[in-house]
């Protein structure tokens, strides 16, 4: 397979001219040369200008729609076997993609890969031995909510050390085409939030596996464009995390798990109240109701294609 042609950069952009330079920088700095994509998801911050400036293929789309969409038509837009689903916000360091396409290539059953994500902090330097974690790899708790292994974290033992994990997170992540073509890339009713952990539950259950590969590293902001492209981006945030985490949790969990559930969603109401996210969070978990009959459906043909243990064995487990 040729080097130049294996992996593609899909990167989905909204409002972040003050972003991109660094994330497309870094690109260009790697050891490999890459077939890149950016979408635009409607930005009004002269982002358009500067793809345009320095060359940068890109779809230039109309209006929002949602990190999910606008991946699923930077895939199906790219030719490589291997496609880097990378946030605007992110950067990487030199050799991090090829890093990851190697451990790819080494192993035919790893659908993704993960580099060591450090939290980017704006106004001080990316210094890699006093940086905190941003993800290790994404883990499940025992109720089906997703978290980022060691985020907040000092470096550790743990951060460095290549295993396998539950699944890679989607602000930096190498994954097969074959893995996103089968299972239809990610759910786009999402939006945004929980899309790649629904995708990772999904290739559990088709068979896949990931890992995380230290060597390679990245850096992410997080959240940078969310925050200015909403009035309440808390808000916003807390709905679609409200009802896509329940979207994903009626698509696969065990129904021996519901009573830890409910007390868990209960709390996070609570939660909610203190934060003055009531509105927003029940907003959100009504909409997660409306799906119900379509996810049940879902559910059944998810059992049908493969084992929803593959994924429900995770569980708890944090790599």
């Amino acid at each position: 397979m040729d080097s130049a042609r294996s992996v593609a950069v899909v990167i989905p952009s909204w409002n972040s001219a003050q972003l991109l330079p660094q994330c497309l920088d870094s690109i260009a700095a790697q050891t490999v040369e890459v077939e890149l994509l950016v979408i635009d998801n409607g930005s009004t911050d002269g982002s358009l200008a500067l793809l345009e400036e320095r060359g940068i293929e890109h779809v230039a789309l109309p209006r929002n729609t949602g990190f999910a969409a606008a991946v699923n038509l930077g895939v199906a837009r790219v030719r490589a076997d291997a496609v880097l689903v990378l946030n605007a916000d992110a950067v990487l360091e030199p050799g991090c993609i090829e890093a990851l396409l190697g451990q790819l290539r080494a192993d035919p059953g790893l659908g993704g890969v993960q580099p060591r994500i450090l939290q980017l902090e704006e106004g001080r330097e990316m210094d890699e031995a006093s940086a905190r974690v941003y993800s290790a790899g994404m883990a499940l708790t025992r109720d089906g909510r997703a978290l980022e292994l060691g985020a907040g974290e000092a470096q550790s033992p743990f951060s460095e050390s290549a295993r396998e994990i539950f699944g890679v997170c989607g602000a930096a992540c190498l994954l097969r085409r074959e893995l996103f073509d089968g299972l239809g890339g990610y759910d786009e009713r999402y939006f945004a939030f929980y899309e790649d952990v629904d995708l990772n539950v999904r290739a559990r259950i088709a068979g896949w596996r990931f890992a995380y590969v230290p060597e390679a590293v990245a850096w992410h902001l997080g959240n940078a464009s969310w925050q200015a492209g909403f009035s309440r981006p808390g808000a916003e945030n807390a709905r679609l995390v409200a009802r896509n985490r329940v979207a994903t949790q009626v698509k696969f969990m065990p129904a021996r798990a519901l009573p830890l559930i409910f007390a868990v969603e209960i709390g996070a109401l609570a939660r909610a109240a203190r934060q003055r996210r009531l509105r927003a969070t029940l907003a959100g978990k009504l909409a997660a109701l409306r799906w119900v009959p379509a996810l049940l459906r879902e559910r059944r043909l998810l059992r049908q294609r493969g084992s929803l243990e593959d994924a429900r064995r995770w569980l708890g487990m944090r790599g």
